[in-house]
């Protein structure tokens, strides 16, 4: 694997697709201008990037045909235009049950191919403490079931979504075979579950999988008053914090040192010392 530029843009989307792409470009324009290297840039976007702050009902309308193919053809020319490797966050696509969606991450090529698609496996049905109170994802969203990893020129990616990051056994199952040498995470965390829990979660999963994390979070207030964490962040092998955006819209990066991350995984073996139950 080559070295690698890590790239995790942060947003504060809004129900209006057209604005929150808008926004992406500006932030994607920005990186690029401020960029002093030619690596190949791995760039994760975070989830619900092109509508969220509506009603959950509402994003039923992205399973639209025209719709559909207007967002695909947004994130494939997007990836060429930049001549990147995006992780599209998450978008509404159909499910086989016509009143509910999938939430679908894909890994676009730089030639603006889709080379690998994730749909969250983890669903967000729980009560907080907040001005949301109750939430319910599977009311609209239909749960995927497959762990999900891309191996190829940019390394062995993972591929999770959110609340999935609770659950290590799915990032178990992305490492049984070969270890991840990146694992991206578009959220929309809350603000009250994220305060309590992001930064540990997102460290431990770095640690316990010798992995680089980078986690692309929604950062701020939302049309319709539900509040998001921010504190999109890169983290390395070692479970160290590199780069840090705590609130609004933004960008951070990063080179992967795959040199440092072979040295932590010769140290502490831990791909060899893992036991499957």
């Amino acid at each position: 694997m080559d070295e690698l530029e890590l790239v995790a843009i942060q947003l504060v989307s809004v129900p209006d697709v057209a604005a929150n792409l808008v926004q992406v470009n500006k932030q994607l324009s920005d990186w690029q201008s401020q960029r002093t290297s030619s690596l190949p840039a791995l760039v994760v976007l975070p989830e619900c990037f092109a509508f969220f702050g509506g009603s959950e009902q509402a994003q039923l309308t992205l399973l639209e045909q025209d719709m559909q193919a207007r967002i695909t053809k947004w994130c494939c020319e997007t990836a060429q235009q930049y001549g990147i490797w995006l992780v599209t966050g998450s978008i509404p696509t159909p499910s086989i049950e016509s009143s509910k969606l999938r939430a679908t991450s894909w890994l676009v090529n730089p030639a603006g191919k889709i080379c690998a698609e994730y749909n969250k496996v983890h669903l967000f049905d729980v009560d907080i403490a907040d001005n949301t109170r109750a939430y319910r994802e599977s009311a609209t969203t239909l749960a995927g079931d497959q762990a999900v990893t891309y191996s190829g020129e940019i390394g062995h990616i993972g591929m999770a979504i959110c609340y999935d990051l609770r659950f290590s056994a799915l990032f178990n199952a992305m490492s049984a075979k070969k270890p991840l040498d990146v694992i991206v995470l578009p959220a929309a965390f809350t603000y009250t579950t994220g305060k309590a829990h992001w930064h540990n979660l997102l460290s431990a999963r770095a640690i316990e999988y010798q992995s680089y994390v980078v986690a692309a979070n929604q950062g701020g207030l939302h049309a319709n008053g539900r509040e998001t964490f921010g504190h999109t962040v890169i983290y390395s092998p070692w479970g160290e914090l590199i780069a840090l955006i705590e609130q609004g819209n933004g960008w951070i990066s990063c080179h992967l040192d795959h040199k440092a991350q072979e040295h932590i995984r010769q140290a502490i073996p831990m791909a060899q010392h893992r036991k499957v139950f």
